[in-house]
């Protein structure tokens, strides 16, 4: 079974790309297939609500958009960072869910996969649960299941990831909950 991260984030081996390679190497410790998408290495431009992915099942925006959705549509599992912009999440990431539309319209090609978010903010409540909460709607569109870490809505950190002990242990238990749950399938 696969699992697929997801960074959001802008900036090459920032806060979120160390939470989704620790968070994978968990997954891949305990047996799962891994793969990332690293927004700040592709290009996914915005929807501009065309209307084609009505009745195609490719988007025509020319960009790294195709292959993203292809490895969403081969995953099990995906779990999804973001850091805390303006209280939200990253202009990228929201791009990404917005033309995963097309994965819906075609036929709800991400139902019953497992869903897990990560956030990180600049402060212990930096906006994260809100970010959160935004990762979790675009699972529930497509009728993902969701997961969290057991106590809250998932993993809630706060940047230099490296010295938030608190905030790993939310990731870890995100993710080993994302796992636990995959394994039920098996």
């Amino acid at each position: 079974m696969k699992i697929t991260g997801i960074s959001g984030s802008p900036n090459v081996g920032g806060n979120n790309e160390r939470l989704i390679n620790m968070a994978l190497g968990i997954a891949e410790e305990r047996g799962f297939e891994t793969d990332r998408i690293l927004l700040s290495k592709l290009n996914v431009s915005p929807c501009n609500d065309c209307g084609i992915c009505r009745k195609e099942k490719n988007c025509p925006i020319e960009d790294d958009m195709t292959g993203i959705n292809e490895k969403l549509e081969t995953s099990d599992a995906i779990i999804v960072s973001s850091p805390v912009f303006f209280g939200c999440l990253t202009a990228q990431l929201k791009a990404l869910f917005d033309r995963s539309i097309v994965l819906r319209r075609n036929g709800f090609l991400l139902k019953g996969k497992v869903g897990g978010a990560i956030a990180v903010g600049g402060a212990r409540n930096g906006g994260q649960e809100f970010t959160i909460q935004a990762i979790h709607s675009w699972m529930h569109i497509h009728g993902m299941l969701v997961v969290g870490d057991m106590n809250h809505f998932g993993g809630i950190a706060l940047k230099p990831v490296e010295s938030d002990d608190v905030g790993v242990k939310t990731v870890k238990d995100t993710v080993n909950l994302m796992c636990d749950t995959l394994s039920r399938f098996k």
